[in-house]
């Protein structure tokens, strides 16, 4: 038999999200983050064992592809690239013409234009950087932050290039490695970069132990996801950035 039923237009905000293949850790991380209210939908883009240059410069090839697996009947409030070195190498506006020729969004986002904007809302123009990467990759962010007025006085890497063995980096070693580098007064916050590395549940000691703020890749794309999508993120134990903001 069949059965009468009605429909109606979901009104609750859509945020898309486009993960690595390789990253175990920002889905996660974002559940925590994000408010109820929204509905968050995720798409993998193929991506390399080996992080370089050249293999993040790669995925130019699939984004689009990647955000046309993302429901194709939504209609997104905004959707993010969850790649900070991938971005920095592609190119922010290159991405975003990448996910909008695969689906339909008011807004694109990813960790970079995240952290720009993120250091426009706390004032900071000097930030520590700590990278799990090589130089080769880490040099390509800094160059682009520093492009959008955004020093780095201060950077430490684990100089690793293989991404199964970042998504295994102790939280407490991360810890340890943020406090060693904002002993030196130089830098107003710090960054940490990488989606894939596990920063969450340190954010609010990092900051207690140095006095200032502490950013990550996936803290301040979930941010910027929201502020974009008109919601605003108030999770006091995920530091200053999404604790201050109104």
């Amino acid at each position: 038999m069949g059965l009468a039923f009605e429909t109606n237009e979901r009104d609750e905000p859509r945020l898309g999200l486009i993960v690595l293949q390789s990253d175990e850790t920002i889905e996660n991380e974002f559940c925590r983050m994000i408010p109820s209210e929204a509905t968050l939908h995720v798409s993998r883009v193929p991506s390399a064992d080996e992080v370089t240059p050249e293999t993040l410069a790669e995925m130019e090839h699939h984004i689009s592809a990647s955000a046309r697996l993302l429901p194709l009947p939504a209609r997104f409030d905004a959707v993010g690239y969850g790649c900070t070195s991938g971005t920095s190498v592609i190119g922010i506006e290159r991405i975003g013409d990448l996910v909008r020729s695969g689906t339909t969004t008011r807004s694109v986002t990813e960790p970079v234009s995240a952290l720009i904007a993120a250091c426009g809302e706390l004032g900071v123009s000097r930030l520590a950087f700590l990278s799990p990467y090589v130089g080769s990759v880490s040099s390509r962010m800094r160059a682009v932050l520093a492009e959008n007025g955004i020093d780095t006085p201060l950077f430490g890497s684990f100089e690793t290039s293989e991404e199964a063995l970042v998504a295994r980096i102790t939280p407490a070693s991360i810890l340890e490695a943020a406090v060693s580098l904002m002993d030196d007064p130089a830098a107003e916050a710090i960054f940490i970069s990488c989606t894939n590395l596990r920063t969450l549940d340190i954010i609010e000691e990092i900051e207690d132990r140095t006095g200032r703020p502490a950013l990550s890749s996936n803290q301040v794309l979930a941010w910027h996801l929201c502020r974009l999508a008109g919601m605003e993120i108030r999770k006091k134990e995920f530091g200053k950035l999404l604790s201050d903001n109104s």
